[in-house]
């Protein structure tokens, strides 16, 4: 199996090629400016917002598209579109959300005029055609933008020497990202590695379904008949703590708020890597060689396409869930040790008895209490999800709940594992987190 692996290495010669790097970082800022004023046209000439292809091709002869190599300058434009579009999707439920700003600072006089205009140094992106990494040594070839070499016709580029922690092999290199420390004051390189790893067999033959939410942030159902809950609370409380800290700053893109901005995204990595393991390493104990993801496309529309209206705060929640983002790295977990994971359309598994079979919404009849008319039991919501989707409901080829027999025990629904995270040690049982006894 192939994987991609991060590393983070130190610039040894950055004397030498931190003036190049600074000036390929400002150049991505320019180009991010030319291409968010062209999508805010399009948006007040035709209320639509142009896709990455549609930047690509409108820009690709702009004088600020040639600051970067060609590659380099679609990555920005693709990572414009990404931050218009999911403006885009949350506008209408979320009346504060603004489209992606510019990348610039201007300075005043003691009269409000504007007397100087900076830019930042913006990540920059190579990818393989504009790398050529020397491994003996230890150094990678950037190449430079057209507007930044001697002539048109030079082939110019930034020779960077650099250095990983110990023990690590950069190898099959993929990518090159230059990303500038605000903090130390220096710019360092993340390399992306395509590597072969050895697939060892699945755990087990059991399976697990696996309900992303927003209250709980996952609810796992296992064949084995266990369920375990993870409440999001850590993300909620992050949620609203560096937003209203952030807003604190004088300056949005000043030095406070991006040590707010950075220490918010660590911390929200830290939850999605640190749930991720945490299911995986149930799976391996309880021999589950499957799990079912709830796939929760279109998640943030309703029925004619238009966003949904959760409240101001569930607003908030709804439109911080990364959801894509946590099952990516679940995904990738669980095929190191051997585990299929499978995406599942969650239709209906919200009001789906998973004892019974029967369809009706209105047993969900409060948050976190699904309580079946049929056989009159009550059970976890989330957990009866979760189980619906280990289950697969919605295909005709499925084992459905009604066939499982009428011996199945609901004390597992009803009483599931509850883990909260904790910042230094992961995710831990609930009783352990508030300093109780189990």
């Amino acid at each position: 199996m192939h994987i991609h692996r991060t590393y983070r290495a130190t610039i040894l010669n950055h004397c030498e090629v931190d003036e190049s790097l600074d000036w390929h970082g400002w150049s991505a800022s320019k180009l991010w400016n030319v291409a968010n004023y062209h999508s805010r046209q399009i948006w007040e000439n035709t209320g639509g917002i142009p896709d990455d292809s549609d930047l690509k091709s409108e820009l690709k002869t702009h004088n600020k598209y040639k600051g970067l190599h060609s590659q380099s300058s679609q990555r920005v434009l693709e990572e414009l579109a990404e931050a218009f579009n999911s403006w885009y999707g949350k506008r209408k439920s979320d009346h504060r959300a603004n489209p992606p700003g510019y990348r610039k600072k201007n300075y005043y006089d003691n009269k409000g005029r504007r007397v100087h205009e900076e830019h930042p140094r913006s990540t920059v992106t190579w990818k393989q055609k504009g790398i050529r990494h020397d491994t003996k040594n230890g150094r990678v070839r950037l190449s430079k933008g057209a507007n930044h070499k001697e002539h048109p016709r030079a082939w110019e580029y930034i020779l960077v020497e650099y250095e990983t922690r110990p023990g690590v092999t950069v190898e099959n290199l993929q990518q090159v990202r230059a990303v500038y420390d605000k903090e130390k004051g220096r710019w360092e390189l993340h390399l992306v590695c395509k590597q072969e790893v050895e697939t060892p067999d699945a755990p087990g033959e059991e399976s697990a379904g696996v309900d992303l939410g927003i209250c709980n942030f996952a609810a796992v159902a296992y064949s084995t008949e266990q369920a375990d809950l993870y409440p999001g609370n850590r993300l909620k409380q992050d949620g609203y703590y560096f937003p209203k800290e952030i807003a604190k700053c004088d300056d949005s893109g000043g030095e406070g708020a991006t040590r707010l901005h950075k220490k918010w995204s660590e911390r929200r990595t830290h939850f999605f890597h640190s749930l991720a393991k945490h299911i995986v390493e149930k799976c391996i104990e309880r021999g589950v060689g499957q799990i079912n993801v709830g796939k929760l496309a279109g998640v943030r529309e309703d029925e004619n396409g238009d966003s949904k209206n959760w409240g101001r705060h569930g607003n908030l929640d709804l439109h911080g869930w990364a959801f894509d983002r946590f099952t990516n790295i679940l995904e990738y977990k669980a095929k190191v040790e051997g585990i299929d994971v499978v995406k599942i359309p969650e239709r209906n598994t919200s009001k789906t008895c998973c004892m019974c079979g029967r369809e009706d919404e209105s047993q969900r009849v409060e948050r976190g209490l699904y309580v079946c008319e049929e056989h009159d039991d009550a059970f976890n919501a989330d957990v009866n999800g979760a189980e619906n989707i280990r289950l697969d409901i919605n295909q005709s080829n499925s084992e459905s709940p009604a066939s499982l027999g009428e011996d199945r025990s609901t004390g597992w629904l009803a009483q599931p594992g509850v883990y909260l995270h904790d910042l230094s040690r992961g995710f831990q049982p609930r009783a352990e987190v508030v300093g109780c006894k189990p």
